[in-house]
């Protein structure tokens, strides 16, 4: 069974990374393009991760879509909180988390094989995890951790 929900900011090992966002969203769709436009923008300033943001685009927008949908159940009352961390040799450090009951990535069918081929969804964590260079998931799943170098 996945812990409780905590509201505790999420933490980075890494202290001395240049460039940290903290922030919070509502559980609905429409904030996720200003959110994923924000860290573009400091993708873009700070030259981390730079050549890759449509990498970071789309596994931030995968992340944060399932988040909202399945942490939140698109409950505008219910908050995604997200935090990047920054630096030009290290990269890039994506954390999202959700106020959800988790998952086990293990138990999500492969979309790349069998009936799952047809399916018109469950493709993000697949796609996360091929354009990310390190993901793990952590809080009984309701937690993503993606880095990108």
């Amino acid at each position: 069974m996945p812990p409780d929900h905590d509201d505790t900011p999420v933490e980075f090992a890494c202290a001395e990374l240049a460039v940290r966002l903290d922030l919070e969203l509502p559980g609905e769709a429409s904030a996720i393009s200003p959110v994923v436009e924000r860290v573009l923008t400091l993708v873009r300033d700070t030259g981390c991760a730079r050549g890759k943001e449509f990498e970071v685009e789309t596994a931030l927008r995968e992340a944060l879509a399932n988040a909202v949908r399945y942490g939140c159940a698109h409950n505008p009352s219910k908050t995604v909180q997200l935090s990047v961390a920054c630096d030009q040799a290290r990269g890039m450090m994506i954390v999202v988390r959700d106020p959800g009951p988790g998952f086990d990535p293990s138990q999500v069918p492969s979309p790349v094989a069998g009936d799952q081929l047809y399916a018109d969804h469950g493709r993000g964590i697949y796609l996360i995890s091929q354009l990310m260079d390190h993901v793990e998931y952590g809080r009984g799943g309701t937690e993503i951790r993606m880095i990108k170098r």
